[in-house]
């Protein structure tokens, strides 16, 4: 991954974040659950949480009946057929899949208050990871900016998942307002690179502020959804979701700057339409696909409103 790391001891953490702070998160990240054990309030509760799959139960072997066996797991085409009763026996899956999907694009790097999209976004891939390793289950990820997507296979390795979080950092530290303008990378590509990775009863991850969408990106997401879990982390800032009426902002592609008013209604009506617009469409996503959802405002602290959607008991 080609970047431009920035010196760390001159960062500041609402805007860049590195792998240190990264790899701090692992304390906290302890503390979450993706596997569907949480009350009522937790976002995987209800219709949604009771398709996470969780640990399944893998087939292990075909032996004879023994006294106190449970009746229920006696296979009765073999008692049939062998004229003697024998059951099957399975055993717990020991781990399970994970694979973060985590943007990292231009459009990620604005922020009103606290923080950064882009920051809070890679905060939130850090506490999905570590909580999900140290639950003894493999994590992947697929990370991906304007100009890149990088692939990274599911292991259980801690070393793959040192990878993975450098990785991250080195992309979050890579964006930069001075650099050439790029087009915006189309959500449907790292979509579609995830869709060849994952493979079935996974746990997927979506982290982004879901920019640059279309129709084929509901099908890529049912696609994933048809034999995995997903979820979708929305990040999102306040002033999108309550633009100012009068205010005056510049903004810039890196080459090119120019001067929004937000106190003529056609300009805010049509920015603020683009951002409910999205929602709608996620919404959207949810019910049609039957998805869950998460969202994180840049506004605060990233795990405390990662453990309160997810209900995590203190």
């Amino acid at each position: 991954m080609s970047t431009t790391p920035k010196v760390t001891a001159e960062l500041d953490p609402r805007i860049y974040t590195d792998f240190a702070h990264l790899k701090s998160l692992q304390r906290h990240a302890r503390k979450l659950h993706f596997l569907p054990r949480h009350n009522s309030k937790s976002i995987l509760s209800g219709r949604h949480g009771s398709r996470m799959r969780g640990r399944g139960l893998s087939f292990e072997e075909l032996r004879d009946y023994r006294v106190g066996d449970d009746i229920r797991t006696m296979d009765w085409r073999v008692t049939a057929r062998t004229g003697k009763p024998h059951v099957r026996v399975y055993a717990e899956e020991k781990d399970r899949s994970a694979l973060l999907i985590v943007d990292q694009r231009m459009s990620m790097f604005f922020g009103s208050e606290h923080n950064m999209k882009s920051v809070t976004a890679s905060e939130a891939a850090a506490l999905c990871a570590y909580g999900i390793f140290e639950r003894g289950d493999r994590v992947g990820a697929v990370l991906f900016n304007d100009n890149e997507v990088h692939a990274y296979k599911p292991s259980k390795r801690a070393r793959s998942l040192e990878q993975i979080i450098r990785a991250l950092a080195e992309c979050n530290l890579a964006l930069n307002c001075d650099e050439p303008a790029a087009k915006p990378m189309h959500l449907n590509l790292p979509l579609k690179t995830a869709a060849e990775l994952a493979g079935h009863d996974q746990l997927i991850i979506v982290i982004s502020d879901f920019d640059e969408i279309d129709a084929q990106t509901e099908n890529y997401l049912g696609q994933l959804s048809a034999h995995n879990d997903v979820v979708l982390v929305q990040v999102v800032d306040p002033m999108a979701r309550a633009l100012p009426e009068n205010m005056q902002m510049v903004v810039s592609d890196g080459r090119l700057q120019m001067t929004l008013d937000t106190s003529h209604r056609q300009t805010h009506a049509k920015l603020q339409s683009s951002f409910t617009e999205r929602v709608e469409k996620i919404g959207h996503w949810r019910e049609r696909i039957n998805l869950s959802v998460m969202e994180l405002s840049t506004a605060g602290d990233t795990f405390m409103q990662m453990a309160e959607a997810l209900a995590v008991r203190r």
